[in-house]
């Protein structure tokens, strides 16, 4: 469109053609509203020469032919038209003046249409000008709006109606504009056809929230009660802005979980799950769900949803976190330590939530911490009591692992108070008892015999080892004059003790010198003295006494410090084969120690062989008496 000063093209086409060929102008469209008027402006030209006193036209409807009959809008010679016509037609322009303006009134829908105009000079000097104009009814103004309204950017949206009606001027004004901008009226404006229209403008910068705005503009003629209004939504375009996203999520190891992500955009966004750069899902779509099925540990982190379109883009993150029990526990640090040195152990786990980590040994608490997956022990100097197996937990609400570890700490021999050497009968034994890491290698020395015995001779030490004491014992046979001297030495590659074994029990000793004859003898004599002072009481009581009867015999006393120690079964066969092998025995299969009983009880306990043996001596003293 052109502003008022500008002037339309085939005015001036008119003016060069003076003197010219048949010809017609006039607009090819024009709009009014119904109930109002339009003004068709029309100019033609004929051939100069043909010069008629007195120039006729006529308008038709739709046809240019007179042949078909169409419909007269308006004859300038009879003034006879069209029943839909008649009164709402008349002629503005002065066909003199080569001016066929036409006037249309009180318009109604029916009469929009094709409008031709044909000349009539008279005779056969008529002409129907193929040129015609084409008349819209309209209801509603027309609002334009700018092909791409973006957020953020002004724009500018006009109202347009057509004023071509000299009666009636329409007045604009604008509907639902609040927090847009304020109108501003631009005026009647020319179009290039020479049609008139009167345009409003409007200016504001749009936001996201005008999308879809309803913008009305309202055409109105005074002193009348026609109002036209026209409506259009606004389309804002503008970047992707995330609207809907989960906060941050735990789940438990193993369930479903469901990430959701929505975004407000103009165009629709390219929506996509992302995971530290790998593309998880993407969509065009104003909402993306991404599942998960059977989470791990593996899938706890940040996700992140990312939205764009041509307008620009938005993203952000969740964090999602798997909750798990604790993993079995992983131990690093010095399992073998030198006795003294500083020991440092590290107990570290995996879950979520951190876990309260705890090192026990033998169910006594060592160290602790509550919410860390690493756990450091320190021993600064490590000692014996420090050797053992030792316990790292873990444990959460969800669960609980446990890993066992052992300690070995290596320290030179110790002689337990426990080592000592006891006699039984023609047999002594030597128990030396040593605490040491790693094992030591014992031996036993007789300085008196100048004999030195290890482990490695097994016919005379017997070793058994339980954790890191380990016991030896030495067996001696043979009749001893004195308890013997015995030297223990226990050695490793960390140093060597020695320590001369005490003797226990050394009063029973005498009974092992006498030997088991002896003492037979001993107890025969004793029990021959008990008869005979029995034998002299009873004859003596029956001479006192010719009344008396006599009883049972008393019972035969024994000294109750007395005690046959005890041997082993074959000691009487072994006794017969000699002398040669009384000072030092040799036993088949040393006995197992029994840790339960102390070492001062060893060999009390006598044989069946010595008490039969002993009985048939009392037999034969009693006999001897009487």
């Amino acid at each position: 469109m052109i502003f008022l000063t500008a002037l339309p093209l085939f005015w001036i086409m008119i003016s060069a053609s003076r003197g010219g060929h048949w010809g017609a102008w006039m607009p090819s469209s024009i709009s009014a509203f119904e109930g109002t008027c339009v003004s068709i402006p029309c100019r033609f030209d004929f051939p100069d020469e043909l010069r008629p006193a007195v120039v006729h036209g006529v308008w038709y409807f739709n046809s240019p032919y007179p042949k078909n009959y169409p419909p007269v809008v308006f004859k300038s010679r009879t003034q006879v038209v069209h029943e839909s016509f008649q009164g709402r037609s008349r002629l503005l322009g002065d066909l003199g003046l080569r001016n066929c303006t036409l006037l249309l009134s009180n318009v109604s829908p029916e009469l929009g249409g094709k409008y031709y105009f044909r000349g009539d000079l008279g005779g056969y000097n008529q002409y129907t000008f193929s040129e015609h104009s084409v008349l819209d009814i309209i209801n509603t103004p027309n609002i334009v709006v700018p092909p791409e309204v973006v957020a953020g950017t002004e724009v500018e949206v006009s109202c347009m109606v057509p004023d071509n009606c000299p009666e009636l001027r329409p007045e604009l004004s604008w509907l639902g504009h609040e927090g847009l901008g304020e109108p501003a009226v631009l005026g009647r404006l020319r179009e290039d056809e020479g049609t008139w229209v009167q345009v409003s403008l409007l200016h504001f910068v749009p936001t996201r929230e005008a999308n879809g705005h309803r913008l009305g503009c309202q055409a109105s003629f005074p002193n009348t009660t026609l109002q036209f209004e026209g409506y259009a939504s606004l389309d804002v375009k503008y970047p992707p802005v995330i609207v809907e996203m989960n906060s941050s999520v735990e789940a438990i190891e193993g369930s479903h979980v469901s990430l959701l992500c929505g975004a407000d955009s103009n165009p629709p966004p390219l929506l996509t799950w992302m995971r530290d750069g790998t593309v998880l899902r993407e969509a065009v779509a104003e909402s993306l769900l991404l599942e998960l099925e059977e989470v791990t540990p593996a899938e706890d982190g940040v996700y992140a949803c990312l939205a764009e379109n041509a307008y620009g883009q938005d993203n952000r993150t969740v964090g999602l976190s798997v909750m798990y029990a604790p993993w079995k526990p992983t131990v690093n640090g010095t399992m073998v330590a030198v006795e003294g040195e500083t020991v440092s152990i590290l107990c570290s786990t995996q879950s979520n939530p951190d876990p309260i980590l705890t090192i026990f040994k033998e169910k006594q608490i060592l160290a602790t911490v509550i919410y860390e997956s690493e756990l450091q022990l320190e021993l600064p100097a490590v000692s014996p009591e420090d050797d053992g197996e030792y316990w790292c937990v873990a444990e959460n609400q969800y669960g609980q692992r446990a890993t066992a570890f052992n300690l070995s700490v290596e320290f030179a021999p110790v002689l337990l108070l426990e080592s000592h050497c006891a006699a039984a009968r023609d047999t002594v034994q030597c128990l030396c008892v040593v605490k040491s890491n790693p094992e030591p290698s014992v031996a036993f020395e007789l300085p008196s015999r100048n004999v030195t015995v290890n482990e490695s001779e097994r016919g005379f030490v017997y070793s058994e080892r339980s954790g890191l004491v380990l016991t030896s014992i030495l067996t001696l046979r043979g009749q001893a004059q004195a308890p013997p001297r015995v030297i223990c030495t226990a050695r490793n590659l960390y140093g060597a003790k020695s320590l001369e074994l005490p003797f226990q029990g050394a009063h029973r000793l005498m009974w092992a010198k006498i030997g088991p004859v002896g003492a037979v003898v001993a107890f025969a004599i004793l029990i021959a003295i008990v008869c005979y002072i029995t034998q002299t009481r009873r004859k003596k009581n029956v001479t006192e006494s010719p009344s008396f009867s006599a009883g049972d015999s008393p019972a035969v006393l024994f000294s109750s410090d007395f005690r046959i120690s005890g041997a082993p079964e074959k000691y009487e066969s072994e006794r017969r084969l000699g002398s040669e092998r009384r000072l030092l025995g040799l036993r088949g299969e040393p006995p197992e120690l029994d840790l339960s009983y102390s070492h001062s009880d060893l060999g009390k306990r006598p044989t069946k062989d010595s008490y039969t043996l002993t009985e048939e001596l009392a037999e034969y003293a009693e006999i001897r008496v009487k």
